[in-house]
Formats: C-alpha cells, structure tokens, sequence
C-alpha cells in the first residue's frame, strides 16, 4: 500500500476543521451514499456494524429535531445542508450470520447484554470516526456535536427499535469565514509511550 500524498493528508486531517458555518450548497442523496458506501468497507470487531444512520435534510425533519438541540448548536444546524444522526444498534448481533459467515458470531453475545452493549458503543464510535475521515476524502465538511438531548432523539427517531443515538454530525460545504484558530494539540512525547 502507498503513502498517501501530503495534499490528501492536508484535507483529510491537517487543513480540515470543524465547521459551524456552511455554505448554501445542497448535498445530494447520491453523495450520501456514496459516502456510506466508503464508510462500510472500514473494520469493525467480527464485521458486527452496529452504526446506523438518519441523513436529516428537509426543512420538517430539521424542524422536528431542533428542540432537541442545545442552545449552541441549534443554528450551525439548522443552517446544515445535512444533520446526520449517528446511531448504534444493539440488535446487531442479530446481523453477524450475513456479515461474519465463516463463525456462529452471533452466539458471541445472545443473553450478554453489557458485552452486546459496549461492543455497539465501540464499533459505532469507530465508524463514526471513519465517517467524518470518509467525507472529507469526498470533499464534505463535518461539525460533529454532543450537544443534544439524547433521550429526545431516541424518542423521535428509534422509539420503535433497539437503535440508540451517539452523537450528531453537520455536513455540507463549510464557510471558513466561520472558523477560528485551530486550538493546540498534544506533542507525542505529551500522551505517547514507545515499549
């Protein structure tokens, strides 16, 4: 495998930030799935895939959503051209005969409840992190946010289903007059140990 080229690396970690202002320029269904279709190829522990996602693009949608908002988030939001809810299932398990074929996976967790529990927790943050690398390599700008009423969105979108919100992504083409500077960061010898 090559390195990639520091022009990736730029838009992928060093020049990307996190918007908060956007663009008024539609993100379409197409590049969702396109993006979707980057994210799935991405590990997960046994293939278990637990991320679901809820693309809010419509002015209703983003209207219902908005009381579950904090106070901070509500217009960066609002002004997204996608909000996406980033969820994890904890029926997953009942996925691993189709996505992990070659061992009774599912077997792993029927009646562990903690372990089904933080198995979806952990993959679905993963993939979530894959999502936001996933869009910028497609050109999108991200603002991931925990500023929300979980049990809210829970309510409104999975009251029917054993899925459960993690957290919330803005999406679009972010407007850099927006931006401030980038806040510091660790230096490795600050967080990191060789052994």
């Amino acid at each position: 495998m090559s390195k990639l080229g520091k022009q990736d690396l730029d838009q992928l970690f060093y020049e990307a930030r996190t918007h908060n202002e956007w663009q008024d320029k539609e993100v379409p269904d197409k590049d969702l799935i396109k993006l979707f279709d980057l994210v799935k190829m991405a590990p997960t522990s046994a293939n278990c895939s637990p991320m679901r996602l809820v693309f809010v693009k419509s002015t209703e949608e983003k209207e219902k959503l908005k009381p579950a908002l904090s106070g901070g988030n509500i217009e960066k939001t609002m002004s997204a051209p996608v909000t996406v809810i980033v969820a994890y299932d904890l029926d997953f398990y009942e996925h691993l005969p189709k996505l992990f074929p070659h061992d009774n996976a599912k077997s792993w967790f029927e009646g562990r409840e903690q372990h089904i529990k933080n198995t979806a927790i952990l993959n679905g943050s993963l993939q979530g992190g894959y999502l936001t690398i996933a869009a910028r390599a497609l050109g999108l700008d991200c603002g991931p946010m925990s500023g929300f009423n979980k049990k809210m969105v829970n309510e409104l979108y999975f009251s029917e289903s054993n899925i459960k919100v993690n957290f919330l992504m803005n999406l679009g083409y972010g407007d850099d007059k927006g931006l401030f500077p980038r806040s510091p960061r660790f230096n490795f010898d600050d967080v990191c140990t060789i052994l």
